[in-house]
């Protein structure tokens, strides 16, 4: 099997070094330099499958282009955070939505890495629930990865990742913002601060390609996190918190 992927940032990039490994891998990208890498979209010609993992705000651009350069029996998926966005349209080749639960605060080439991808989850969403054939040759690579394929539609990815990743990010911008005015905070902040505003570092363009494409299921979440936060608060408090570290600790046994 060939492979193409397109953007090699912090997830392209580490599929290609990884992928790379086992398996026929070209790339394209405009700032790397890397044997097997082009600018030139002509390299994927002979592709069976392709990875697009270009920017959410490029993504739709770059599925339109490749119905240019690969075959209607080149499987494509793309890695976008958001997948109702990229399902709305049928293209000429065989796009299988997706998107890996991996990533680091860090961004570009220089942070990819092999292993990325072990014991991650990697959602598939068919396009209208309509299991491809071509899917299990995905599956399969998925597995290579190291990741667990998870497969759900899009609209229900879409208001679970506003739960665990775009909310917790615009949480964790919002407490570094609360303490821009007190002095003394900021003097005496320390880890537990620190781990729990890690989310602020991510990347803003993607963080806002996120927020903007995703605004409605993320206040959505915050509405459902306030209650949550006043049941804490409003309840017998330390019942409550014990009852929640246990649930934390039961998420990742």
């Amino acid at each position: 099997m060939k492979i193409g992927v397109v953007g090699l940032g912090l997830i392209g990039g580490s599929i290609f070094k990884e992928l790379r490994l086992n398996y026929d891998v070209v790339g394209v990208s405009r700032s790397v330099t890397e044997e097997n890498v082009s600018q030139d979209y002509s390299i994927l010609k002979d592709c069976d499958l392709v990875f697009v993992c270009t920017p959410m705000n490029k993504t739709l651009e770059i599925l339109e282009r490749l119905e240019t350069y690969v075959a209607e029996t080149t499987i494509v998926t793309d890695v976008c955070s958001l997948k109702n966005f990229v399902s709305n349209k049928k293209y000429s080749y065989k796009f299988i939505p997706s998107h890996p639960m991996a990533g680091t605060e860090h961004s570009g080439w220089e942070n990819s890495f092999v292993g990325l991808f072990k014991g991650a989850k990697w959602v598939i969403t068919p396009i209208d629930g309509e299991i491809l054939p071509e899917q299990e040759n995905l599956e399969k690579i998925i597995t290579d990865l190291g990741a667990q394929v998870v497969i759900t539609s899009a609209e229900e990815h879409d208001k679970a990742v506003a739960l665990i990743s775009h909310l917790p990010m615009v949480i964790a911008q919002a407490l570094c913002e609360n303490i821009k005015e007190n002095k003394l905070a900021q003097t005496i902040v320390a880890t537990g601060f620190k781990d729990t505003t890690r989310l602020a570092l991510s990347n803003t363009e993607m963080a806002n390609d996120m927020v903007s494409l995703n605004k409605d299921n993320i206040i959505s979440s915050f509405e459902s996190f306030y209650q949550a936060f006043e049941n804490i608060l409003n309840d017998d408090y330390k019942t409550k918190a014990e009852k929640i570290k246990n649930f934390r600790k039961n998420l990742y046994d």
